[in-house]
């Protein structure tokens, strides 16, 4: 999409020395440079949206402490020698 404007701006410029008249060729350069300004717009505006992260990837504060303390059970559960059960695998999964 933003490759459009930077077609529309091009043509703006070629009809504006194409033309004849002063006033159309003043409007069509304004054209231009407005469609140039809205192009780069567009492209930083493509460019972060591209390296932003994905909010459903967060985990919310309940989440992240019920996996704290699963681990926690895991870890106290694996320290007196024993493997981690059934049990807490099914803590697991939500």
């Amino acid at each position: 999409m933003p490759w459009l404007f930077l077609l529309l701006a091009i043509a703006a410029f070629a009809i504006s020395m194409t033309t004849g008249s002063v006033a159309l060729a003043v409007v069509c350069i304004l054209a231009a440079l407005v469609f140039l300004v809205i192009w780069v717009l567009a492209l930083l505006a493509q460019r972060v949206g591209n390296q932003s992260r994905d909010d459903t990837m967060m985990i919310d504060p309940q989440e992240l402490r019920r996996l704290r303390e699963a681990a926690e059970a895991r870890r106290a559960s694996t320290a007196e020698g024993g493997h981690p059960s059934a049990h807490d695998n099914e803590r697991l999964t939500p």
